[in-house]
């Protein structure tokens, strides 16, 4: 039976939800961005002597944005490949639709179909190839200021050495993994309810998106990690050694005698001294070396699946699958 415009959900999802949610993220993550490049200079992470390269990185990143060639080679990766190739071969659903009717010699499509695939289509993956362009110049700017020689303190209490305002980067992305999310669950509902598939049968495909959106996500930020390391070794050798003098001292002062009988060790700052001394060590000892933490994975795993979620309505009664969630819960 033809699938009629009106239960077509990967319509749906692609231009009420997807292409939405593609324009809120551009407007999210750029603001974010900006703060988060001015947080490299306000928390003087970048010397002096690096800041030409830091400015020459930031020039880089503007030129590509508003390169008008790439945008032009953008529109036409999108109708060689994305559409002809891509769409037509690996997405379409191969039976009779409200768009197109498989034939021998290749789908025949209806008018509608035509304005499809020849302009609503070319709309939304130019809108997502560009999203993908503009990751890469965010990867490529990240990369080339872990090439500076930044000035990380490894006794930060973020424990990432200073780095930590870049997970917030991550938490801007997640309009943009709703929207994969969407997209991905109007390919697999029109699959369930048109073909008769099952929601078992596309885990493979929901575990490699998941993956894939954390790797287009958290992925940049690792090239921090060789400075992180090195931070780390540093920070180890050199306040192991400080801690060493310091408890030397202090083992001379208040045990070996080196104290006279009027002086107290109970309010001592010495005590404290060492308390401090002791949690600027273990700040240091316990360094991450990514600058995102595992609840950031969890949220961004989670923010992907969700729209993938009410699919599972298709295996339970909503009812039945109240009850399974509050006998977890409870």
């Amino acid at each position: 039976m033809a699938i009629p415009f009106l239960f077509d959900a990967e319509v749906y999802t692609r231009f009420l939800l997807a292409i939405p949610l593609l324009l809120e993220a551009e407007l999210i993550v750029h603001q974010r961005m900006r703060l988060i490049v001015k947080q490299f200079l306000e928390r003087n992470l970048v010397p002096e002597d690096q800041m030409l390269r830091f400015n020459s990185a930031i020039e880089s990143v503007v030129r590509l944005r508003n390169s008008m060639l790439a945008e032009i080679l953008l529109f036409v990766f999108v109708y060689v490949i994305g559409i002809l190739v891509v769409w037509r071969h690996y997405i379409a659903i191969d039976t009779v639709t409200w768009y197109a009717r498989p034939t021998d010699d290749g789908a025949r499509f209806s008018l509608a179909g035509m304005w499809l695939s020849y302009v609503s289509l070319p709309i939304f993956q130019f809108l997502l190839c560009r999203w993908y362009f503009r990751m890469f110049i965010w990867a490529r700017f990240l990369w080339q200021v872990s090439r500076l020689e930044l000035s990380l303190m490894p006794t930060h209490p973020d424990r990432v050495a200073g780095l930590g305002f870049l997970s917030d980067i991550a938490y801007a992305f997640v309009p943009l993994l709703l929207a994969h999310g969407a997209l991905l669950a109007g390919v697999l509902g029109n699959r369930i309810y048109h073909l008769g598939a099952k929601l078992p049968d596309f885990m493979l495909e929901i575990l490699l998106l998941v993956v894939f959106l954390e790797c287009v996500a958290l992925g940049p930020l690792l090239v921090f990690a060789p400075q992180l390391a090195q931070a780390k070794r540093m920070g180890l050798r050199e306040y192991g050694t400080l801690a060493e003098r310091y408890v030397r001292e202090f083992d001379a002062k208040w045990l070996r005698c080196g104290t006279s009988s009027n002086d107290q060790l109970v309010g001592s700052s010495d005590i404290q001294s060492l308390a401090d001394l002791g949690n600027s060590f273990e700040v240091v000892r316990t360094m991450r070396l990514a600058p995102f933490t595992k609840q950031t994975i969890i949220q961004l795993a989670v923010g992907t699946a969700l729209p993938i979620a009410p699919l599972l309505l298709t295996m339970m009664p909503l009812e039945d699958l109240l009850k399974k969630l509050l006998g977890i819960v409870f």
